[in-house]
């Protein structure tokens, strides 16, 4: 039922004529939503939390709009680690190195890898995350305040803009929050929540911190049945910083998207695929190629698609991206 005074408010505000008929719906759907929940007499602390991540949530979509049609790569890593660190010097030469092939970075803003992305980049070349927190500075001097920072108090908000809008993702050793985040980001992954994309662990040629994450995996994950094995595919670990190039010009070497319509998949690709190259997509992923099978048409591979199989997806994407 449509409420009256929701739609008073679209009359007054003039977006009626103005706003699209997608864009007006979203705009009704949530102020219907607002205006049930006031009435169904929540408690207060209900309506701060919701205005509170839909506040932070348009915050971010403001600083992000005006690069929507720039490459980014969102870069994780410890608060902790020291500017003296081969850590530190890594990921502040790999942001310097993709700002060099157009590619912005997005940080938390904090200190440590964070702050050492933020350099690399630099301040026109850097987006920031930022998290309200008692024990630590606001941001980094190396991300710009006015236009590329926005400030959170929720976690989950401020994962949803860190992730959202980058095409790539890099860890480097970490705490709790960053175990939080690469296994938030591999979740959306494997679930199909998050768009495809590159995930590379990174460390020092002799450090150990993630051969020791993928025993835990392995050992305990893997092996009791909580995960399949082909779920490594989501990720790529890598000791230097010609790997993670590698992997993340691999990834989009001629993927481009990818996006489901009416049960079939689509890959958008950047170069046509021959009927030779289908019949190899089949030999190399064949899970993917039942039903109405592999397909070139209007600059995609089509395949009929459940809405499951992403670990395979994944898979299909590197075959893709092996074709001549």
């Amino acid at each position: 039922m449509t409420d009256p005074a929701v739609e008073a408010f679209l009359q007054e505000s003039g977006l009626i004529g103005v706003a699209d008929a997608a864009e007006l719906s979203r705009v009704r759907e949530l102020l219907e939503d607002v205006s049930s929940l006031v009435q169904s007499g929540h408690d207060v602390r209900d309506l701060r939390v919701a205005a509170t991540a839909m506040r932070e949530l348009l915050d971010a979509a403001r600083m992000f709009s005006p690069w929507r049609d720039r490459p980014k790569l969102t870069v994780f890593g410890s608060a902790r680690t020291a500017p003296t660190s081969r850590l530190y010097a890594m990921a502040r030469s790999l942001s310097e190195r993709m700002a060099a092939r157009g590619w912005m970075t997005v940080s938390g803003a904090g200190p440590g890898i964070m702050e050492a992305a933020a350099e690399g980049a630099g301040l026109d070349e850097t987006l920031g995350v930022n998290i309200a927190l008692p024990f630590e500075q606001s941001s980094n001097p190396y991300v710009d305040a006015e236009s590329r920072l926005v400030e959170m108090k929720y976690f989950f908000t401020r994962k949803v803009a860190l992730t959202k809008e980058s095409l790539a993702f890099v860890f480097f050793p970490g705490g709790l929050g960053t175990m939080d985040e690469v296994f938030e980001i591999l979740t959306l992954l494997h679930t199909g929540k998050g768009g495809p994309a590159p995930v590379v662990l990174v460390d020092t040629a002799e450090g150990t911190y993630w051969e020791s994450w993928l025993r835990f995996i392995d050992e305990s994950v893997i092996a009791a049945g909580y995960l399949d094995a082909d779920a490594a595919a989501l990720f790529k670990l890598c000791h230097s910083l010609d790997e993670v190039q590698r992997e993340i010009d691999h990834f989009y070497a001629n993927f481009i998207d990818f996006s489901v319509h009416e049960g079939r998949g689509r890959i958008g690709l950047r170069r046509p695929l021959s009927l030779e190259n289908l019949a190899a997509l089949g030999r190399r992923v064949p899970q993917l190629a039942l039903g109405d099978g592999y397909r070139f048409e209007a600059d995609a591979l089509t395949f009929d698609f459940d809405g499951r199989r992403y670990v395979e997806l994944r898979h299909l994407i590197d075959a893709v991206n092996d074709l001549d």
